[in-house]
């Protein structure tokens, strides 16, 4: 066990278990799969931000990793602000078209626009 990771152990209540282990929830890291299987949908979105326009990527399967480095090229590729979490990129602004171009020109060959 590494040292400091009382965090992780919250809601454990002492146990004289001498073959007692804490069971702590660590995820098994996800493997991306290749770009020409990801099923990515681009749409605009309006909804729960002031109205103002965001383009928003979905359908990202793999890694935070890749999620946030497909986002950080998009975001410098079309020169605005946004995020990248929980499999989903958001881009300030309307570039619904600009980002379909860029992603199938990645690789991502079934990347669809949706909506809007």
């Amino acid at each position: 066990m590494k040292k400091n990771d009382w965090k992780e152990r919250l809601n454990i209540v002492y146990s004289t278990n001498p073959d007692f282990k804490y069971e702590t929830e660590e995820q098994a890291e996800e493997s991306t799969p290749e770009k020409n299987k990801q099923k990515l949908r681009v749409s605009l979105d309006r909804k729960n931000r002031g109205g103002k326009v965001v383009t928003l990527i979905t359908g990202f399967a793999g890694t935070e990793e890749d999620l946030k480095t497909l986002g950080k090229l998009l975001k410098s590729k079309c020169g605005v602000g946004g995020t990248a979490k929980e499999g989903e990129i958001i881009i300030q602004g309307d570039f619904k078209a600009k980002i379909i171009d860029l992603l199938i020109k990645e690789g991502y060959t079934q990347t669809k626009g949706v909506g809007g």
